[in-house]
């Protein structure tokens, strides 16, 4: 087995999170020698995948399970993808501008998306408000055969939209187009990280070793299970979520249509998105549901599943706190029963009739090959479920787990790791670049 020459970082995993840092590094740092690591044929078949996301630009507009402090964090976040994709000449290619709405039904909804508008309208001025004459002009599949009253807040010419393959695909070009030394290692798999002595990293794959002075995982569930293996995270376990879609046969919508959320659910409520790989065809979705699964659609590997689950009574204890609560629990098992076949699509049709009151079950069909995996970080010091990104770093090495908004933010922690790794290795970061081309757009900018 060869020993290579000694990079200055390796990432691993060519997902949106990992390509975002290579582009970053090559790009606005003085780093010279990166490798990146993806153990299949290209980057991002997973979760960066548009068949695997709903292919959301998540801004915190009209995501109301976001508290404000969060949406504030989100907007900033995302911004640096929207500025990528406006600066880099993305627009109509790997970003869509497109309308999109989050819907309140029935008068308790109203009301709490009316504060929600008074207090989010200084953050996200765009907002605007539909009644249900402006909603049938624009969407009129949203009023047909509705009875309860409706009101949406909505906004236009913003980026909604994004196919976070060809993001990374275009992050992965401009790293190349720069004069580093980068090195892309495809159909190569990590299967081992070790410090040595002297500092460096020594990564083993399945056909050779690699020598680096940092390394950064992101590699979904796989990034915890590394630091465990390194004497991280140790106080971590994955709980693996997966998701569903249901596609309709034709294009119904033209806007992103979200839902109110209820707000003991932890994972996003149902939303339609016009699929910008499928002729904008509506797709309905997701489901939510604990899957025995580390990567959807590929084989699982039995010892790193239970060692992602890493259960001892801290862990049950949460799982157990999730199922005591009734809507939470009639919320797991609605959404496990969604992925029967006929019976799933029976019940799913009257959780999507709340975007389309119209809509019959023949008018969908569950997409096959769709929905990816979502590692939900649990603390179990805390012994309470993280939602969001987390991150644990030390002494050059950082590890990412970036569920749901993590491909929106990818850019931003991208930015965080790279200063990080300036720091650790005293390389320098070009601020005044990265400020000109990344984070100086204002969101929605130029999106008319």
């Amino acid at each position: 087995m060869l020993v290579n020459k000694l990079f200055e970082t390796a990432i691993i995993g060519g997902g949106v999170a990992g390509t975002s840092l290579l582009f970053t590094l090559a790009r606005y740092t003085d780093l010279k020698d990166i490798i990146i690591f993806e153990k299949y044929e290209e980057v991002s078949l997973l979760n960066s995948n548009p068949k695997a996301n709903s292919q959301t630009l998540h801004v915190g507009d009209i995501e109301t399970n976001y508290t404000y402090e969060k949406a504030k964090r989100v907007k900033k976040a995302s911004s640096m993808v929207s500025n990528f994709i406006h600066h880099f000449g993305g627009v109509g290619e790997i970003g869509f501008v497109r309308d999109k709405m989050v819907i309140a039904v029935g008068s308790d909804e109203i009301e709490k998306l009316k504060r929600r508008y008074e207090l989010f309208k200084t953050l996200y001025p765009y907002l605007e408000l539909w009644d249900e004459a402006k909603l049938k002009q624009i969407e009129p599949k949203l009023m047909e055969g509705r009875k309860e009253p409706v009101l949406a807040m909505g906004a236009t010419g913003q980026i909604t939209t994004v196919d976070f393959k060809k993001l990374s695909e275009r992050f992965v070009q401009e790293a190349i187009d720069t004069e580093k030394n980068i090195q892309i290692r495809y159909n190569e798999e990590v299967t081992r990280i070790v410090r040595l002595e002297d500092g460096t990293y020594e990564i083993t794959t399945d056909t050779t070793r690699f020598n680096a002075r940092s390394v950064v995982v992101n590699a979904g569930a796989y990034s915890l299970l590394f630091a465990q293996s390194m004497g991280y995270g140790l106080d971590y376990a994955i709980l693996p979520i997966g998701g569903s879609f249901f596609f309709t046969k034709e294009k119904l919508l033209n806007a992103k249509v979200y839902t109110m959320q209820h707000p003991k659910l932890p994972f996003a409520a149902i939303h339609a998105d016009p699929d910008c790989t499928q002729e904008w065809c509506t797709r309905f979705g997701p489901t939510a549901f604990a899957l025995p699964k580390l990567e959807r659609y590929h084989s699982l590997h039995l010892r790193d599943f239970i060692s992602a689950l890493n259960l001892d009574k801290d862990v049950t204890s949460v799982y157990m706190d999730l199922l005591k609560d009734k809507t939470i629990r009639n919320y797991i098992l609605r959404n496990a029963v969604e992925e029967l076949p006929w019976l799933g699509r029976e019940l799913f049709v009257k959780d999507a009739q709340k975007i389309i009151p119209t809509l019959r079950a023949e008018e969908i069909g569950f997409a096959e090959g769709y929905g990816g995996m979502r590692p939900q970080v649990i603390d179990k010091k805390q012994q309470k479920l993280l939602l969001g990104e987390t991150r644990i770093a030390d002494s050059g090495a950082i590890f990412n787990m970036t569920p749901s908004p993590g491909a929106s933010s990818s850019l931003s922690i991208a930015y965080q790791d790279a200063l990080a790794l300036c720091a650790y290795l005293g390389a320098a970061f070009d601020e005044e670049k990265h400020l000109s081309e990344i984070q100086n757009r204002e969101q929605g900018a130029g999106s008319k």
